[in-house]
């Protein structure tokens, strides 16, 4: 789904208050996201994420509940229009500064510390995307680094499988990183919340673990995280086997990108490269 059929779904939903083509686009990847006014539209690539967008809502509406910070729905129904699936957010007012490692673990201890809602989440399917995204990157990539993301996907999925938590499982945001986090002038606010599962807390933990080593996120930064949260995943023994599952996660994820952005396609092979070449210091870039 590129842009200009997003807006095309966009329009024929209704909901904003004037043109599709005036809304600013947001961002672009499993969702197109659009802002009008003082809404924002999330336009799903696909049916398939039809029961997410639909899950979404509940958990946006349970998080409201329990006094979380989060991101609020502007209509409490998803609507499916031409195979897509459609949500309607409250705008949040314009950042103050940038969401920092320390903001979202402050949110992530709040997380954390809920019990089950009344409502069934789901696991957290980390590699449960991988086959989606290969297939939609198609005949672009070469096949062998697909098979050789499937057959990661599947040894890792054992591994994870297996493991042994250090923290009690339950609600995770599931894809805890700063950019989900926005910096109004009330203080922090979860954002992105369709990735909410129950599973190993140490899920949410992992991902800065990674981005301190593959993307460059500052030691001092990571430092912070960790004391605000009050523990450091890498001490758990678990560690390498949920990172070793999100790197493979996060190379399918942009594979799906390459058929229409050569960046994607470079960016998707150098980190396959790094995998088979068990290289740990090569920089990956955000995408």
């Amino acid at each position: 789904m590129d842009e200009a059929r997003a807006r095309e779904v966009l329009a024929g939903t209704g909901v904003l208050p004037g043109p599709a083509r005036d809304a600013r686009l947001l961002a672009l990847g499993e969702n197109a996201v659009f802002a009008a006014g003082d809404l924002v539209v999330k336009v799903g690539r696909d049916a398939e994420l039809w029961d997410r967008a639909r899950r979404e809502l509940r958990i946006a509406l349970w998080l409201a509940e329990a006094g979380v910070p989060a991101v609020r729905a502007a209509a409490a129904e998803a609507i499916l229009t031409e195979g897509h699936p459609v949500t309607v957010w409250h705008r949040l007012p314009d950042p103050v500064r940038p969401a920092e490692p320390r903001d979202l673990a402050e949110l992530l201890r709040l997380v954390h510390a809920l019990p089950a809602p009344g409502f069934e989440l789901p696991r957290r399917e980390l590699l449960g995307g991988v086959e989606r995204w290969l297939r939609l990157a198609g005949d672009t990539i070469d096949p062998a680094d697909a098979a050789y993301l499937r057959e990661r996907r599947d040894g890792f999925a054992a591994a994870a499988a297996a493991l042994t938590p250090q923290l009690p499982r339950g609600p995770i945001h599931g894809d805890a990183l700063p950019r989900n986090v926005h910096v109004g002038p009330d203080g922090p606010v979860l954002v992105d919340l369709e990735t909410f599962s129950s599973d190993l807390r140490e899920h949410d933990l992992v991902v800065m673990a990674l981005s301190r080593d593959r993307y460059g996120l500052p030691a001092e930064a990571y430092d912070a995280f960790t004391q605000t949260y009050g523990w450091d995943v890498r001490e758990w023994e678990g560690c390498p086997v949920l990172r070793g599952a999100r790197e493979t996660a996060s190379c399918a994820w942009v594979a799906q990108h390459a058929p229409s952005n050569p960046k994607a396609l470079a960016e998707f092979e150098r980190r396959v490269a790094s995998l088979r070449d068990g290289d740990t210091t090569v920089r990956w870039y955000p995408f």
